[in-house]
């Protein structure tokens, strides 16, 4: 009998124990999620407040909010990991303040060892300070990397290109960014015409072209189609350069849209295009050299 009192106190103290630690650690679980949802809500309200209601549009204030969102959840759950198995230790028995010493002083010895990772998230820190960039815009990474902006970290920013493939850049590697869809762009078409036609006459087609595209799509083309005059005279015929003011990422849609009106239309207007052309000269049989028969 004593010997089962003392295995039933024993196992009573022991379940008492193992109970008051899961008590603290769904206390601390608790708190994790807490803190979780709260940086989830003001990522929602901040979202929220920027939004202008046009979802065909991306406005710079949405993509800003959509990175910083996006940097913030990624700090905040690293921060609640750290902090739950910090605690988990404590609760199991585990003096986690030599840990944390020992923690500070590894990291500054990371720190020396793991200069560019530093320089990553340095770089990192301050293209999102700066606004330089955000989520959903299309960039050029040093004429290397070219895509829109998929998401953004501390120490990588990943970039999707035409082709579909990720690119992912470390921040601290980025020495020249050019940003292609910063509050508007534009969209520039060359439009080559044989030397028969009338220059008037060709702009004034353009701006019409122009015109009804700004018509048709007001959200995409901000300002109708600027004729800027003749851009080069080629042995075929001479080049118009036209530019039209886009919204941010519609230039090539834009572009192309026009290529396809300003063919149809020039077709129909009977303006020509001009095409490669070759003259050849034919000797006859017989001909004394550097005669030419056609003459």
């Amino acid at each position: 009998m004593p010997i089962l009192a003392t295995t039933l106190q024993t196992f009573a103290f022991a379940t008492h124990g193992l109970w008051e630690r899961a008590q603290n650690l769904g206390l601390v679980l608790l708190t994790c999620l807490a803190l979780l949802w709260g940086v989830s809500l003001v990522v929602r309200a901040v979202r929220r407040a920027v939004d202008d209601g046009n979802d065909g549009v991306t406005s710079d204030a949405e993509r800003r909010a959509e990175t910083l969102g996006s940097v913030l959840t990624n700090a905040a759950r690293a921060l609640v990991v750290a902090f739950f198995l910090l605690m988990t230790l404590q609760e199991f028995g585990v003096n986690i303040g030599p840990l944390v010493a020992g923690a500070g002083v590894a990291g500054v010895a990371l720190g020396f060892g793991a200069q560019s990772l530093v320089k990553d998230v340095i770089s990192g820190f301050f293209l999102l300070l700066e606004n330089q960039f955000g989520v959903g815009d299309i960039i050029n990474v040093d004429d290397k990397h070219i895509g829109t902006v998929e998401r953004m970290t501390l120490r990588v920013t990943q970039v999707r290109d035409a082709e579909g493939r990720a690119h992912f850049v470390p921040n601290g590697s980025i020495v020249r960014v050019v940003v292609l869809s910063k509050d508007f762009a534009r969209a520039r078409v060359e439009v080559e015409v044989g030397y028969d036609t009338d220059p008037d006459r060709a702009f004034e087609a353009l701006k019409d072209i122009g015109r009804k595209l700004h018509a048709d799509r007001p959200d995409q083309v901000l300002e109708p189609l600027e004729v800027k005059g003749i851009e080069t005279l080629g042995a075929s015929g001479f080049t118009i350069l036209t530019l039209t003011k886009t919204a941010p990422g519609a230039q090539w849609e834009v572009a192309r849209e026009l290529r396809h009106r300003i063919l149809l239309a020039f077709r129909e207007a009977g303006i020509e295009i001009p095409y490669p052309q070759r003259v050849v000269h034919h000797r006859s049989e017989g001909a004394v050299p550097g005669m030419e028969s056609g003459d």
